[in-house]
């Protein structure tokens, strides 16, 4: 790689690791069966009353939706962490062709360049 200092990226990556494990910890645990989503959203029984009960449906649908997004970032960020540890950081996953070090800053948990990622989602 060029100019992109792997160690800073590793340690951004760790640190990304760290705040995404603590969102997560704020409205969920993590989920003791393997093969499951790695994290399980706690649902918080506030009352009895009718609004009780609707503000617990969706709040806890709130938690599912963010459960699922900060829980793809977790994948991510471990998915570039051990690439980093292979030694195959900043190169494309589908092409092996190295990955442009602007998308790399933009994005460091990219696996794919900008051109294999288009025909990836063209064809989905």
């Amino acid at each position: 790689m060029g100019t992109l200092d792997i160690q800073a990226i590793k340690e951004l990556l760790t640190a990304d690791r760290a705040r995404v494990t603590q969102e997560l910890a704020q409205f969920s645990h993590r989920n003791p069966n393997p093969g499951e989503p790695e994290f399980q959203v706690d649902f918080k029984d506030v009352g009895t009353e009718e609004g009780d009960n609707a503000a617990e449906a969706a709040q806890y649908s709130d938690n599912l939706s963010m459960e699922e997004e900060l829980e793809k970032s977790l994948k991510d960020i471990d998915g570039a962490l051990k690439m980093i540890e292979a030694g195959t950081y900043g190169t494309c996953k589908y092409c092996k062709l190295p990955i442009d070090e602007r998308r790399i800053a933009a994005r460091p948990t990219s696996s794919s360049c900008i051109q294999c990622k288009k025909t990836l989602t063209q064809e989905m």
